[in-house]
């Protein structure tokens, strides 16, 4: 029988997970084992999961799991350098070159074990099967708008947080962004016709924050783009791959510019294809701006957690993405697990 185990997360700020009980109960309905582990921080509470009829388990057992269980979390695994025996599903940024990518890659190596990407599972087409990309989008335009209302009254961002649904993050936006006294900025979203720039377009819209809304055609010439420059707030929402543009040069940072503010949702500043370079490092949901130049200010926020701002809604709409792959699990060589065990196979063979 086939055994998903959902890990409780480790990291901070992650309240996520990738199966709700409803998607649990259509699991085991289709002979799959389900455990889950309890969770201090998971916003879907563990009794769900128990009315669907999982199994239970105690927080963060997952290493003694059965080896033949299928570990199922959604961030980083701790960095403790320990073998990784099993398999694993989990969004790994390690095929982009990252170097803790290649640490967690050489765990799996050591171990024997594998990684199902969740950010390589793709159809027949090469398109991701299940992407948090539209609240990843409305939370980093969101928490951009917060930098830009900081730099107003000659602050940089303080701490960010949970909200409990969309509505409170937006009422919420919406009184700092009034009390900051000023015209709403000017925004440019590049990639806004896929998912991560449709949320961060759409928070835009509901803040009244006027948008330019860029996508392939508009950057097919490969740069550079003074456009972006005359923008108050820049969020790039491109999936970095080999031959993304640069859209922000590191010269950015003393050319004169209107841009104060740099939303990098997709970010992977430590990737050779990242567009931005103004910046090297992420940010956290403790400290979300990094200042970067000053006379004018700009500020980068580059928080690789987004989505956990709204973790229900987040969780409810990725696990339904994700729920017909998962049923598919009993047949790990072929389609979509089958593709991602390949792409594994060939970073693995790079160390």
């Amino acid at each position: 029988m086939t055994h998903l185990w959902v890990r409780a997360e480790q990291r901070p700020n992650e309240e996520r997970v990738g199966l709700t009980p409803e998607g649990a109960k259509a699991l085991i309905d289709a002979g799959i084992r389900v455990t889950v582990e309890e969770s201090h921080v998971r916003a879907i509470p563990i009794d769900g999961y128990i009315a669907a009829g999982c199994e239970i388990a105690a927080e963060n057992t997952w290493p003694d799991a059965p080896l033949d269980a299928i570990i199922f979390g959604l961030k980083e695994l701790p960095e403790d350098g320990t073998p990784l025996p099993h398999r694993h599903i989990l969004f790994g940024h390690a095929y982009k070159g990252q170097p803790a990518g290649r640490i967690l890659l050489q765990r799996f190596k050591a171990g024997g074990g594998t990684l199902y990407d969740l950010e390589y599972l793709v159809d027949e087409d090469g398109r991701r099967v299940a992407a948090f990309g539209y609240w990843a989008g409305f939370a980093g335009a969101a928490v951009s708008l917060k930098c830009w209302a900081a730099q107003q009254h000659g602050e940089v961002c303080g701490p960010v947080g949970v909200y409990k649904d969309k509505d409170a993050l937006l009422d919420d936006l919406k009184s700092t962004l009034d009390a900051t006294g000023a015209q709403r900025p000017t925004a440019i979203v590049i990639g806004a016709l896929g998912r991560v720039g449709s949320g961060a377009s759409d928070l835009c819209t509901a803040m009244d924050v006027a948008t330019t809304k860029w996508d392939m055609a508009e950057t097919a010439s490969g740069g550079p783009f003074p456009e972006i420059l005359q923008h108050d707030v820049f969020v790039n929402s491109i999936f970095a791959s080999p031959g993304t543009p640069v859209f922000v040069p590191e010269s950015a940072k003393t050319d004169p510019r209107k841009l104060t503010v740099i939303g990098d949702v997709a970010c992977d500043p430590d990737s050779d294809f990242s567009p931005i370079k103004v910046y090297d490092h992420t940010t956290t949901w403790d400290k979300p701006a990094l200042r970067v130049a000053d006379n004018p200010p700009l500020d980068v926020t580059a928080i690789d957690n987004l989505p956990s701002m709204l973790p229900v809604e987040s969780s409810e709409d990725y696990a339904a993405q994700l729920l017909p792959s998962l049923l598919t699990l009993g047949t790990l060589d072929t389609g979509v697990w089958g593709r991602a065990k390949a792409t594994f196979d060939t970073q693995i063979a790079k160390l």
